[in-house]
């Protein structure tokens, strides 16, 4: 597959936006400026962009608590999902949903998700209502390796190729379910071995490089809307951070940190657009620079935004 330079500059240009958001939601929260929980996607950039730049605003994504990244590579603007992480009325969900319940359904963003495994159903729901509406739009679920072993999974995935329905099940396995090492919660090496249960195509890929993300995406996104079925897509991955904001990560070991911190997609991309001369130090420079601003009138739209006033406590809340 072709990956064109002007390709490559928008999955950098992506990764640097989800990068640089997630850096300043950091810094903000440290700060006590965000209310609620924040849980940072900082090492995992390259699996939200590689698999979202194959998908258009028709088709539809599922996301987890940890979605920031994925609501920016599928077009979420920067203004309303900070505005959200700040609580104010403007934000996508006027405030009331945080962090880790953002959605935007005009971009397919059926929205992130503060309970594992539960976007599943949602995405295999969403890919039969593609089926049976005779669209040519595709679903993707984006889930951790925790996720894998709920039974959320498993029924979504015996379903999903049962009916053949089109959706892509993309497992963002950065090795730790919260604090629990993949090694002590599941008795697999590769996740992806799992499709086979079902019948259905498993891949596992560097999830750290973004051209083989999105390479193995356009693949299964491509089955699933010729109408051939559901696919599991397993990127090996890593979250530089801890589970949350606050998290001292004692659980992981110095030197598993240090090496694949080495292996940090962003730096990677970097390296390829100036072997390929497709960039130079200073063109990649200036789109950090460019990116830093629109985080920064995000902030400022954010910060100048009113608070929901107490009479909307109600509103757009339901009950089950």
């Amino acid at each position: 597959m072709e990956i064109t330079k002007e390709k490559l500059l928008g999955f950098y240009k992506t990764m640097v936006t989800i990068r640089k958001f997630e850096e300043k939601a950091c810094e903000l929260f440290a700060a006590g400026k965000l209310p609620g929980f924040v849980h940072l996607y900082i090492g995992e950039e390259a699996v939200a962009t590689g698999v979202c730049a194959n998908l258009t605003d028709k088709d539809f994504i599922t996301s987890t608590h940890r979605g920031h990244g994925h609501l920016i590579a599928k077009g979420g603007k920067l203004d309303l999902m900070m505005a959200e992480l700040f609580g104010k009325a403007t934000g996508y969900c006027k405030g009331k949903g945080g962090s880790m319940h953002i959605a935007d359904v005009d971009l397919g963003i059926l929205g992130a998700n503060g309970i594992v495994g539960a976007g599943q159903p949602i995405a295999t729901g969403a890919a039969f209502a593609c089926k049976y509406k005779k669209s040519d739009a595709v679903a993707v679920c984006f889930h951790g390796d925790g996720a894998s072993n709920r039974g959320t999974f498993h029924e979504s995935l015996n379903m999903a190729a049962i009916f053949k329905l089109p959706v892509v099940f993309v497992c963002e396995n950065n090795m730790y379910g919260i604090s629990i090492s993949q090694k002590y919660h599941m008795n697999v090496s590769d996740i992806s071995d799992r499709a086979a249960a079902y019948g259905i195509p498993g891949v596992t890929v560097d999830g750290n490089d973004v051209v083989a993300v999105y390479e193995a995406a356009a693949e299964a996104i491509q089955r699933a809307r010729k109408g051939d079925g559901p696919s599991l897509i397993e990127c090996k991955t890593w979250r530089q951070k801890g589970h949350f904001e606050g998290d001292p990560q004692s659980y992981k070991k110095p030197e598993e940190q240090a090496e694949w911190l080495q292996k940090d997609p962003i730096p990677r991309l970097e390296k390829k657009l100036l072997e390929l001369k497709y960039a130079t130090k200073a063109d990649l420079d200036k789109i950090q620079g460019e990116t830093a601003q629109k985080i920064e009138a995000a902030v400022k739209f954010a910060q100048n935004s009113p608070d929901p006033s107490p009479e909307d406590v109600l509103t757009d809340v339901l009950a089950g």
